[in-house]
């Protein structure tokens, strides 16, 4: 038995720039962090005592004699990919709920990639684990999807993510010390809406407003506020300066497709603010899912009360890890 645990995200500056439609023109840049929530696959050999072969668990349970059947997108794919020829069990276990802002999905993906790798007794790189999941994501799914999910769902961290033109993505640490990430930690408030949605959707008008331009102008200045939240984070500055800036993210993410927000999520989002709150933002492709918020420790009381619409408050932590495997064969990994 393999189990893999790997995180979910939190993209804190640039998302809509890591669309290949977009940085491949023009370059992009993404701040995200790897959350210290996580999705967990379990691998295992099926031995033949039943009618199925592979036996899939997630929100549903698909028994079947071959992979082709298989109802999951994400599993069919990686179990082709990997050419598995003996009997699996697959089983899928999240801390969060999936559809909900958080690159689940993609932690999915990248997380079963490494289980299988264990299991058949492959080592690679995390780079290589995004890479892989991309290429799935991408050209076995045709999945309207970017490239940050996969790239910190293998990697955790609080990363920075250089999109050049005509150049290989890469992906470089934040400098920030030890005290700086306590001390943002204290400051954000993680909150669930309630509303999970399909991202596919979202993302799709997103993209499709890429390739008409109709959002150029919106990019380009959600490019250059990431640069700028880039040298306050390089600075270890303060939170307000890098609230106000998450603020002008979020109006111009809103304006990127139909959909992403809306009159219940604004509210929320103005209540927020209203009460202390320096900046947030809905995480994901929009339309429902987790917010985020950034906000002195002292204000947070208050803002919590005020929000009767988050249905949940989530510890936040930063991961710093990325994708492992925590149990292999009867022996603990970690």
């Amino acid at each position: 038995m393999i189990i893999s645990r790997t995180p979910y995200r939190l993209s804190f500056f640039g998302g809509g720039t890591d669309y290949n439609s977009w940085y491949e023109t023009n370059g992009g840049l993404v701040l995200a962090v790897g959350l210290a929530h996580y999705c967990y696959i379990t691998v295992r050999e099926l031995p033949p005592f039943f009618e199925h072969k592979h036996r899939i668990v997630y929100s549903k349970m698909e028994h079947v004699q071959n992979i082709n059947e298989i109802d999951h997108p994400s599993v069919r794919a990686c179990l082709e990919y990997k050419n598995i020829l003996k009997g699996l069990e697959v089983h899928y276990d999240g801390d969060l709920p999936a559809r909900s802002g958080i690159g689940s999905s993609s932690s999915f993906t990248v997380g079963l990639l490494n289980s299988l790798a264990c299991f058949k007794g492959e080592e690679f790189s995390k780079i290589e684990l995004a890479k892989q999941a991309i290429h799935i994501e991408q050209n076995k799914l045709s999945e309207y999807v970017g490239v940050q999910d996969q790239i910190m769902a293998a990697n955790g961290g609080f990363q920075e993510i250089n999109l050049n033109k005509n150049e290989p993505w890469k992906i470089s640490k934040m400098n920030l010390s030890n005290d700086y990430l306590k001390e943002l930690e204290s400051y954000i408030l993680f909150g669930f809406s309630g509303i999970s949605r399909l991202a596919d959707k979202h993302a799709k008008r997103k993209i499709e407003n890429i390739d008409n331009k109709k959002t150029d102008q919106q990019l380009h200045r959600i490019l250059d506020i990431t640069k700028e939240a880039r040298n306050l984070f390089a600075k270890n500055d303060d939170f307000k300066k890098i609230g106000m800036l998450l603020n002008k993210s979020w109006i111009e993410k809103k304006s990127l497709a139909s959909g992403v927000s809306n009159d219940y999520i604004d509210e929320i989002y103005d209540v927020a603010i209203s009460n202390g709150a320096f900046g947030g933002k809905l995480m994901g492709a929009g339309g429902g899912g987790f917010f985020f918020f950034i906000a002195p420790p002292k204000h947070h009381k208050k803002i919590k009360k005020s929000l009767s619409k988050i249905k949940v408050w989530v510890p936040f932590k930063i991961d710093h890890e990325g994708t492992q495997i925590i149990f292999r064969n009867g022996q603990n990994e970690i």
